[in-house]
């Protein structure tokens, strides 16, 4: 059978693409997103496809609930060996304007969720002296991003975990790799686009070296190879998906 990976903010964009790939290279997925809904439709879809699924309704910024869904997954698949951590807020705000509650939430799902979804699945890697971890930080950690200071810092934060913890596990048979994406298009852009808060897509595409903006698939593709057995020797990595993007 297939290895077991827990994929995070899986019902839709980003974590969908992820957890349809995985599930197509005969992995056996669990998908994890705050809409139940939308995961149990992606856990259907790739059931239906002659793929391995389940679905579980799942806050990342809430530890009891992290805890219990990686249960689920362990009584019903086994023990976690790929961990993706894809779930995550994005919101554009004057930084004098940033209330301490917007501060606190987007911290509390981007980066504490994070650090809860890879304290939760470690210790099945630790048992089995393998593992494969990737999280998704973000371009704008790189670059900087206006009106988006507590998303870049939660994202700059993803980053500086994902460092750290490759150094600590890699002796364990764990590697830890990030993905910061570029302008990728997935519904939580489309959402920002029509608010006025991003520039139309073409505008994005001129900018950018490959003269196109990304696709969900574009990260999935990376993300795979990230957790399969021939990145063996690839840790602490941030691999740009990004068109060549720049500023």
């Amino acid at each position: 059978m297939g290895r077991v990976a827990v994929i995070t903010g899986a019902g839709s964009g980003m974590g969908l693409a992820i957890g349809q790939r995985l599930a197509g290279a005969g992995y056996r997925v669990a998908l994890l997103d705050r809409d139940g809904p939308s995961a149990a439709r992606a856990g259907e879809e790739i059931r239906s496809s002659g793929g391995t699924a389940l679905a579980a309704t799942v806050d990342v910024s809430d530890r009891s609930q992290v805890d219990e869904a990686m249960d689920k997954v362990r009584s019903e698949f086994g023990p976690i060996q790929i961990l993706v951590t894809s779930a995550g807020i994005d919101r554009f705000v004057k930084f004098t304007e940033i209330s301490v509650d917007d501060w606190d939430q987007m911290i509390a799902v981007n980066l504490t969720g994070t650090f809860h979804c890879i304290q939760s699945a470690v210790p099945d890697m630790l048992a089995a002296k393998w593992g494969r971890i990737v999280t998704i930080s973000s371009s704008s950690a790189q670059s900087g991003a206006a009106r988006m200071s507590h998303y870049v810092a939660s994202k700059g934060g993803v980053m500086g975990l994902t460092k750290a913890l490759a150094l600590e596990l890699g002796p364990k048979g764990i590697t830890v790799n990030t993905i910061p994406p570029g302008s990728i298009v997935t519904p939580m852009m489309e959402r920002a686009k029509e608010r006025g808060d991003l520039p139309d897509l073409e505008q994005i595409a001129a900018r950018t070296p490959v003269r196109r903006t990304g696709t969900a698939e574009d990260i999935a593709y990376a993300a795979a190879f990230l957790c399969s057995d021939e990145a063996g020797y690839i840790t602490g990595q941030a691999i740009n998906v990004n068109g060549g993007w720049y500023l």
